[in-house]
């Protein structure tokens, strides 16, 4: 590409090798490519070749050549190294010996030398060991050529502007702007495949914004050819050649990062932004389809790729529904994400994304056409069809096509969610709860437990076991999305997927995603923090919530320590209910800076809270050793564990005896141990827990949103008899 390019340039002679071409030619050439090319990203001038075996050898080459040709003493420079070579195979040291022969030949000449300067030099010179020559060049492009000149703000994961300019050119957009045809990017992200189509579109010179090229502190630089060809540049962009260009992502905050890159290049009249789900039609389509291109997200990170199936589905259910007789393109490194387009590529090509290998998918859109004689059938068809809306809170409608997918066991999954929300928000709002669970896998088709936390909803999707097909079961789960926010009146860009599956090794403690993205919710009157994205956890276990107000009932006037603490959502519940003191252990330093957090909130935090990162289970030994002691202990251990902070694995059914006769130890003769566990299986051996009095408050303590399937199991533990508990 970057050779036909060269050509279109006017450049001859050029010898395509790995990473790059090379050629022959006057000043001239050199100028323009650094002006003009979108692809390259340096454009290097061979200063010499010579073989060099070792360290030494490098010295006397580099020593060779005449630097003072080049630059003065008053430049700073830089020198960018690479060995292939097999006894040279430190670059860093290389870089030292190029160095001194630069700087020793100086002093010996002029008794003066250049510094050496990392940010921003002067000069760059670019040295490659070869395994029989080395190569010396002079950067005459200086900073990498993909930065043009216009990004204000990166965003999350920007596509660099050479690449963008590649997948274009590759989608044949040189041709398609030349007709008139417009474009649009869906998920457009900071804007840069939009701006790279306007200055193709426009001949514009990509670097015309660009402040600073490597030639212009070079010796020979020839300032009267760079100012023509620069001048040429800036007269030859024609404006009124940009088709339409659109670009809509459903992140107000992105939109701003894109809308500034898009001024800064000089396009805000030409390019249009939206801020809306990938899924709806772009607003204001011209009646003569065009290019959609877009780069998606492409699930690096654990626990990203089950999350991202659904936008990839929707990119292909939008582009059938919405784009007929368009060309697409869609670039990924993940195939799996791929095939959820639902639609076959009639051509790929593999360009890197730094050292992502990723592949660019094409499509043809099959255009619509009716005989004259399918009229009467056309207009049927539209009456039928139901209206499409924007996403609106409250008002998203889903697709038809979803709800064909397995209509009988789609109509009842929805008719069992409005009955479940019907109950359960009359249940919510009488007793002051915002945050509640309003499904659990109640339709075996669609398993997922679906919560709500005020105005969002967590979809914990089950994974499907080996023997269902896992395309049936992204389809079902698919299909529910859209009923999930039609029936609980939820923006659709507030209703956050994740795939639980059974966690083995270090996976449990691995963050699912990175956006850092946190929302207060409120319980009992009390604030809460959540992250419903980055971890497999939201932050507040909703069906623990009665124990939470058994502990707030009975903490006032008593110390309380909670172990395994989490977030500390107990900790808050006992200090409101006017604990004379509380202690906060858990494992993970994250973990306690958000019970801190929560505390905070609440205006909770004094001196009498105490945050101890620990393994649990020997604090224990030391609390005792210490002769620390408890009037009230709550104890919610994790089903398994075996974390690199822990000294040997935990299992609940066959450590909890041992784990809670060291935790009674700490609790004073008057005390109370609320015991709880999660496991499925789990059942207390009361026969070796004899010398305590136990006494079963699983009941008591399983809220509405739980009574069909109570996440867990509870008991009081204590050393004498105490009367039975009530709220």
């Amino acid at each position: 590409m970057l050779a036909n390019e060269c050509e279109q340039l006017g450049i001859s002679d050029i010898k395509s090798q790995v990473a790059g071409i090379g050629f022959e030619g006057g000043i001239e050439d050199a100028y323009k490519l650094c002006l003009w090319s979108r692809l390259a990203s340096r454009v290097l001038l061979r200063l010499s070749s010579f073989p060099a075996a070792d360290y030494d050898e490098v010295y006397a080459g580099v020593l060779a050549i005449d630097w003072s040709s080049h630059f003065s003493t008053e430049n700073g420079f830089a020198i960018d190294c690479f060995s292939a070579h097999e006894t040279m195979s430190n670059s860093h040291f290389a870089t030292l010996r190029i160095k001194d022969a630069i700087v020793d030949q100086f002093m010996e000449k002029q008794d003066a030398r250049p510094n050496v300067v990392r940010d921003n030099p002067d000069i760059r010179i670019n040295v490659y060991i070869g395994k029989t020559e080395t190569l010396v060049y002079l950067d005459l492009s200086g900073g990498p050529l993909h930065q043009r000149g216009y990004r204000q703000q990166a965003g999350q994961a920007p596509l660099k502007e050479n690449l963008a300019a590649a997948i274009l050119m590759r989608c044949k957009w040189t041709q398609l702007a030349s007709q008139g045809l417009p474009l649009c990017d869906p998920m457009c992200g900071s804007g840069t495949l939009l701006i790279e189509a306007a200055y193709i579109a426009a001949n514009m010179a990509p670097a015309i914004l660009r402040k600073h090229f490597g030639f212009q502190a070079w010796k020979q630089h020839d300032a009267d050819c760079w100012d023509r060809l620069f001048s040429a540049a800036k007269q030859g962009a024609d404006m009124s050649a940009i088709p339409p260009i659109m670009g809509s992502d459903n992140s107000q905050n992105v939109l701003d990062v894109a809308r500034d890159n898009i001024a800064a290049a000089g396009l805000s009249a030409y390019i249009s932004l939206y801020q809306q789900d990938v899924s709806d039609a772009m607003p204001n389509l011209p009646e003569t389809p065009g290019l959609l291109v877009t780069n998606p997200p492409y699930g690096v990170r654990l626990g990203q790729t089950e999350q991202l199936k659904n936008i990839y589905d929707r990119i292909g259910r939008s582009l059938k529904e919405n784009y007929a007789g368009w060309d697409a393109a869609v670039f990924t490194s993940d195939p799996e994400l791929a095939g959820y387009v639902g639609l076959r590529s009639h051509h790929k090509n593999t360009l890197y994304n730094g050292p992502l290998k990723c592949v660019l998918y094409q499509y043809h859109m099959r255009a619509r056409s009716l005989l004259p004689h399918d009229a009467e059938q056309k207009a049927k068809v539209d009456t039928d069809k139901p209206a499409r809306k924007p996403s609106e809170p409250g008002k998203y409608s889903p697709r038809q096509a979803d709800l064909d997918i397995y209509n009988e066991s789609g109509r009842m999954f929805e008719n069992r969610l409005k009955k479940n929300f019907k109950h359960l928000r009359k249940w919510a709002r009488k007793n002051g709860i915002s945050c509640y669970r309003v499904y659990d896998a109640d339709i075996p088709q669609y398993s997922m437990a679906i919560d709500i936390y005020e105005d969002w909803v967590h979809v914990q999707e089950y994974a499907a076991p080996k023997t269902i097909d896992a395309g049936d079961a992204f389809k079902r789960i698919n299909a529910a999305l859209p009923i999930i926010a039609s029936v609980l009146e939820i923006d659709p860009n507030q209703v956050v997927l994740k795939t639980r599956k059974i966690q083995s090794g270090s996976e449990q403690y691995v963050k699912q995603d990175n956006k850092k993205r946190s929302l207060i919710v409120r319980e009992h009157g009390l604030k809460f923090k959540v992250n419903l994205y980055d971890y497999l956890d939201t932050g507040l276990f909703l069906d623990h919530r009665n124990v939470r107000s058994l502990i707030y009932k009975y903490a006032k006037g008593r110390s309380f320590l909670n172990l395994f603490a989490y977030t500390g959502t107990a900790t808050v519940y006992a200090a409101a209910g006017g604990t004379c003191s509380t202690t906060t252990v858990d494992m993970s330093n994250t973990y306690l800076e958000w019970a801190q957090d929560n505390l905070q909130l609440n205006k909770l935090m004094t001196r009498q809270h105490q945050f101890i990162q620990a393994d649990c289970t020997q604090w224990l030994w030391d609390a005792k050793r210490e002769g620390l002691s408890y009037q009230l202990i709550f104890l919610d251990p994790p089903t398994f564990s075996n974390s690199k902070k822990m000294t040997q694995t935990f299992d609940v059914s066959r450590d909890h005896v041992e784990l809670i006769n060291h935790t009674m130890r700490l609790l004073e003769n008057d005390g109370m141990l609320f015991f709880s566990c999660n496991a499925k299986r789990f059942k207390l051996d009361e026969d070796k827990l004899m010398d305590y009095y136990i006494q079963d408050m699983t009941t008591l303590t399983v809220s509405e949103d739980f009574r069909k399937k109570p996440g867990h199991k509870c008991w009081c533990i204590s050393k004498r008899e105490v009367e039975p508990l009530t709220f």
